[in-house]
């Protein structure tokens, strides 16, 4: 087999440490540039003698990146878990794992995977929340990522309840959305939250579904929450009868054909529910209305992504290129009426846009992407790509420009797009880099509207980051 990303076992069976460091960045950091970054991703795969197979498996660590007048700082903690703190005092590994299961394992009440929080990292109600897949967030101090503990919203939602990483913000009223589904073999059902911007739960919306999907993501406008439901479905009794993870347990069934579920966001009643091929979604671009359409804008894949993802450090090794689509619904006729597709050989995810164009009209977003899509072999992250829906006056879109990493260095970590504090035309992309050559890490800022001159700046660590999941950017209060 070959190896496009040589050495990529060094990102992913070290063992990151805990602490801070300050940074001296190498290049331009603008003089707007005031705030923070939290990223959140799997960092931990080995225990003693034990090692994790999936990219989803390791137990979270947060990191926090402080842009102050005082400097640059990097904070990480690992997220101090049920499912970690238990295993730190056993010396050993105790609960299945997304992707990992062994001889005695333990499933949270008997019914859930222990949720290893590693997903994604969201400052909300003036708290900070750490959040993994099925399962409550953590709380987190905002400042030293001190774990204060699980995130119950005042005990209104218990810790089995289903609820997914991709929280959604409303830009004018401050109110969280975010969703979560049951695998009950005999009902399964999608349930729609809403959250006030004080933290409290306002609503709390049950549909049923007429399969186990399988979802990560959702979009949301002002009137609407949207879902792409692709038949990747989940077995549950084999999860919790079998002994099966949640990859055994996924089944992926095309022919079954994916279906856009547009619910009302106000009284979390279906408003349609629509054919839309046969593909698999695992990240939405974005979503906003005009007039009587409605605009759901996606990273659409060939497949799903989660068997990329595996066995570590051999990750995607045939993995099948993405597409940028922009599907346009007539929400009154209830029909799909337009559908959009740019024009991308490689495979890619984690997109990104200007975060105060959340659920509005837009046209420039960024994805990672992988450059020897195509060919057989390990291999990572390594191509930041933007892309203009507009692009050349075309209506389909396409590609702007793109940053190439150096060979043996890749990218991680969602891009978030930092926006000027008073010009929509004016922002910077910030990722991370790993050289897996000589061991060494890094966060990257670029110019977003021009990656083709590479970084403008370097910020260098002192030790390496775990290669993260999502991050998300809070500007510094003025």
């Amino acid at each position: 087999m070959s190896d496009f990303a040589p050495g990529l076992e060094k990102a992913f069976l070290h063992v990151p440490t805990e602490g801070t460091q300050s940074i001296t960045p190498t290049g331009t950091i603008p003089d707007w540039l005031r705030g923070t970054y939290y990223l959140n991703g799997p960092a931990r795969f080995v225990r003693g003698d034990f090692h994790y197979r999936h990219w989803l498996d390791g137990d979270g660590m947060v990191c926090r990146l402080a842009f102050e007048a005082e400097g640059i700082t990097l904070t990480q903690r690992y997220v101090q878990t049920t499912k970690l703190v238990d295993e730190e005092a056993a010396g050993q590994p105790l609960y299945r794992t997304f992707g990992t299961a062994f001889e005695d394992d333990r499933l949270l009440h008997r019914v859930a995977i222990a949720s290893p929080v590693n997903v994604s990292v969201y400052p909300f109600a003036g708290k900070l929340l750490a959040f993994g897949e099925q399962g409550l967030p953590w709380e987190l101090d905002p400042v030293t990522l001190e774990t204060k503990g699980e995130h119950t919203f005042n005990r209104r939602i218990n810790a089995i309840s289903p609820f997914s990483a991709h929280a959604h913000f409303d830009g004018d009223t401050g109110e969280m959305f975010n969703f979560g589904v049951s695998y009950a073999t005999a009902q399964p059902s999608l349930t729609l939250y809403r959250f006030t911007a004080d933290g409290k739960l306002a609503q709390r919306r049950r549909l049923p579904l007429a399969a186990p999907y399988s979802m990560h993501d959702f979009g949301l406008t002002p009137h609407y929450a949207i879902f792409y439901l692709a038949p990747y479905l989940l077995d549950a009794t084999a999860l919790m009868q079998e002994g099966a993870t949640i990859q055994s347990a996924l089944n992926w069934q095309p022919e079954q054909g994916s279906r856009l579920l547009i619910v009302d966001r106000e009284s979390g009643k279906e408003v349609a529910s629509l054919p839309v091929g046969n593909r698999y979604c695992l990240h939405q671009i974005n979503c906003f209305e005009e007039e009587e359409r409605l605009i759901f804008d996606l990273l659409e894949l060939e497949e799903p992504a989660y068997p990329d993802y595996e066995t570590i450090p051999d990750l995607f090794v045939d993995v099948a290129p993405c597409h940028p689509v922009r599907l346009v619904v007539d929400v009154g006729q209830g029909t799909l009426s337009e559908r959009r597709e740019i024009e991308f050989q490689l495979a890619g995810d984690f997109p990104t846009h200007h975060p105060n164009l959340a659920g509005r009209a837009y046209r420039h977003f960024w994805i990672l992407a992988i450059k020897d899509t195509g060919r057989q072999g390990r291999k990572f992250f390594d191509r930041l790509v933007h892309f203009d829906w507009q692009a050349g006056g075309s209506k389909q879109g396409g590609i702007v420009e793109h940053y190439q990493a150096p060979r043996d260095k890749v990218l991680g970590g969602e891009p978030v797009f930092i926006p000027h504090p008073t010009r929509d035309d004016i922002g910077t992309i910030l990722c991370q880099e790993f050289d897996t050559e000589t061991s060494s890490g890094a966060f990257l800022l670029f110019d977003a509207f021009d990656l083709a001159q590479g970084p403008i700046a370097r910020l260098p660590l002192a030790s390496p980051v775990h290669l993260g999941f999502h991050a998300c950017w809070q500007a510094q209060e003025t």
